[in-house]
């Protein structure tokens, strides 16, 4: 997942700034929307750690397992929360994708971690077509909504529960989910 050292550095910065900002948005008064944030937080802290360079710190395979079995674990709960929302399927489809890039970051040889091929293109290869769709389709969804509807829940009362930075929030994740996958 390790590309050249400026791409990655801005990869970490991106997924981290989305994960301080999914933090944010758990202060919510809304419960739906502060679950949503937390698996959101994960997943964009998850990709900061996982797209730091080789350079500056090369996990184990005991942290690579680690990293499987936490979003492995992800990917249960949002399979379970998919039978209330059809939203939770994308963070299926994301914490797989996370699972799935540990699992073969922890089975790639010692020193040879990053460097493409440590994927099955069977797998790698619908990931990133889903990926990439979601970019378009949620990069064309990103137009301002009014901050409340009529009858359609609380006001929004400050930066957490903007519904647009919530969507950027998902289309940064879904750019570095492309690239991540793009390194395998």
């Amino acid at each position: 997942m390790h590309g050249p050292g400026s791409a990655a550095w801005l990869l970490v910065a991106l997924c981290a700034a989305t994960g301080a900002y999914c933090l944010l948005r758990m202060r919510s008064g809304v419960e739906e929307q502060r679950r949503t944030a937390g698996s959101e937080a994960l997943m964009g802290f998850g990709m900061a750690l996982m797209a730091i360079p080789d350079a500056v710190i090369t996990p184990s395979r005991a942290a690579w397992t680690l990293y499987a079995v936490v979003f492995g674990a992800a990917a249960l709960r949002a399979l379970w929360a998919s039978r209330s929302s059809a939203h939770h399927l994308h963070h299926l489809v994301g914490t797989f994708a996370m699972a799935y890039m540990a699992v073969g970051m922890a089975a790639a040889p010692s020193g040879h971690a990053g460097h493409g091929g440590t994927g099955a293109p069977l797998v790698t290869g619908p990931l990133l077509l889903y990926f990439a769709g979601y970019v378009l389709w949620s990069g064309a969804r990103l137009v301002p909504v009014p901050a409340a509807t009529a009858g359609g829940g609380p006001p929004a009362s400050g930066w957490g529960d903007r519904p647009e930075l919530a969507r950027a929030c998902r289309l940064s994740m879904g750019i570095g989910m492309v690239a991540m996958l793009l390194t395998m």
